[in-house]
């Protein structure tokens, strides 16, 4: 005899669940009430995977949100290294012709303050605003005529040679041509300079100096005697060391009596960079701060036009309190409320 069917289905095997195609335990895509076209059919997209429900689908748009765009291809080094040193070569231009600038200092002039074979950064960035030259600055200017007795040394390399010019011309490397010297501005135009009072210290506008922090030790203010009123537009420089310094003492027979016109200054220099263990700033001393000395008509330029410009706007002022504010005219609100 045939086996009956069992009527509990076996352990771990659940019954289907009745769909709208057909009863219980109907298998998928048989022929229920629906019929063959049915919802039960086993040609429906969604079973199928044919569909936009489907498995392919799915499949399709994972492989599409995980794939990448190939890499742009990064342009070679080697094609981007002469815009590079373009680039830095127009901005070392920029930066030497008008911010900062690098000097040698090539004499014993400025002795201890600044040495043989330092290298000094100078400012040229504040005379294009007008900046002028100050007492105690050292700074850094073309000579003025025949100041330099002859022109700097150059080496014999010829190699060596093109390239300090090729960097020094970029601003990388100091001049080894051009006939620049480095002094101390001790008067400015207006200023009355004299050497020396009763105990031996130089005099500008009847103040006397007190110049220990910064001559070289042991050497006098001045051995030789003066008294020069600067005229306007000019300065009167001298060396720290100023027993080996051809500075404005010296040209006194010459055009403009020994000073400099200040249009002659390249800029004032800062700090000291190199070497390592020689790194200072060089400001300015504080015995040309000392009250009185600068009564020169230069130095009192800048107050006189301070007050020249703040006048208008003080009897603006004045005139605006003495009117009085303006008369103020009561409006009625919209809602109906009295005028303040």
């Amino acid at each position: 005899m045939p086996e009956r069917a069992p009527i509990f289905p076996p352990a771990g095997s659940a019954p289907l669940p009745a769909g709208p195609g057909g009863p219980a335990g109907s298998p998928p895509g048989g022929d229920g009430p629906g019929g063959s076209g049915g919802p039960g059919d086993s040609g429906d997209p969604g079973d199928s995977g044919e569909g936009p429900g489907g498995s392919d689908t799915e499949a399709a748009d994972t492989d599409g949100a995980s794939a990448t765009p190939p890499p742009k291809r990064k342009g070679s080094f080697w094609k981007e290294l002469p815009l590079l040193l373009v680039i830095a070569i127009v901005l070392a231009l920029l930066i030497k012709t008008f911010l900062v600038q690098a000097f040698s200092i090539p004499s014993e002039s400025m002795e201890n303050t600044i040495k043989v074979g330092d290298r000094v950064l100078v400012n040229k960035f504040t005379p294009w605003f007008g900046a002028e030259p100050e007492r105690g600055q050292v700074v850094v200017f073309h000579d003025p005529g025949n100041w330099l007795s002859e022109a700097p040394k150059q080496s014999d390399n010829a190699i060596v040679r093109g390239l300090q010019k090729g960097m020094s011309w970029v601003g990388l490397m100091p001049s080894a041509s051009e006939k620049d010297l480095i002094k101390r501005v001790i008067g400015v135009g207006g200023d009355r300079v004299q050497c020396c009072d009763a105990q031996g210290r130089l005099m500008v506008n009847g103040k006397p100096l007190d110049e220990s922090s910064y001559l070289k030790k042991g050497v006098a203010p001045s051995t030789m005697q003066f008294d020069v009123t600067i005229p306007k537009g000019r300065i009167w420089l001298m060396g720290d060391n100023r027993d080996n310094s051809s500075d404005s003492r010296y040209h006194q027979g010459e055009p403009g009596g020994g000073t400099v016109d200040k249009d002659q200054v390249i800029g004032r220099a800062f700090t000291v960079v190199w070497p390592l263990s020689r790194i200072h700033g060089l400001g300015v001393p504080g015995t040309f701060d000392q009250p009185g000395l600068g009564m020169g008509a230069v130095g009192s330029a800048p107050l006189a036009a301070g007050f020249a410009g703040a006048l208008p706007i003080v009897l603006w002022r004045r005139r605006r309190r003495a009117d009085g504010p303006p008369e103020r005219v009561a409006t009625r609100d919209p809602s109906g409320a009295p005028p303040a």
